[in-house]
């Protein structure tokens, strides 16, 4: 959704009622104090669709990557995702570097001293009934300084995926 359209014709408005508020306070007419709130409602409205418009940025896709969810962020530089069960080492990767991508900020700080944001992959496997485990397929390194980085780090478990393999083909 293009917000520019809603910006352009709220600013249109605001600036409109702005006019008719300033020649109701020169020709004295009794509604000129409403047109005062009409106007700082308008002004109110139109910087909240231009924050909205910041806030709604396109983030690049990276081919081959599948759905994941975020189960833990420290807020700083560490982040576990959760990947389905049916995930393949190809599909971890491009995740991975999705993920990097998705939830970098320049927000996020240090707290071990490495200027680098870990993202690990996680999927939940069933050896038996009753038993699950956690299984750490991969991580991805990213430093956390600067917003292009095409050095994005990935490591794959790779003890980690044949389990995950043996586990989808029982």
């Amino acid at each position: 959704m293009d917000v520019t359209i809603y910006l352009r014709w709220s600013a249109y408005a605001t600036i409109a009622s702005f006019i008719f508020m300033v020649l109701a306070f020169v020709f004295r007419w009794g509604f000129r104090f409403r047109l005062v709130g009409v106007t700082s409602f308008m002004t109110v409205l139109t910087i909240g669709i231009f924050g909205l418009g910041l806030g709604m940025f396109d983030r690049p896709t990276v081919e081959g990557s599948v759905k994941f969810n975020r189960v833990y962020d420290n807020g700083a530089n560490q982040i576990v995702i959760s990947v389905p069960v049916t995930v393949s080492a190809t599909e971890v990767e491009a995740t991975l570097k999705q993920a990097a991508n998705n939830y970098f900020s320049l927000g996020r700080i240090s707290t071990d001293g490495k200027e680098q944001m870990v993202i690990r992959a996680r999927t939940l496997i069933h050896p038996q009934p009753g038993l699950t485990k956690p299984l750490y397929l991969g991580s991805a390194y990213r430093t956390l300084g600067t917003k292009e980085n095409d050095q994005i780090e990935i490591k794959l478990d790779r003890k980690a995926l044949r389990e995950l393999e043996r586990n989808q083909a029982a």
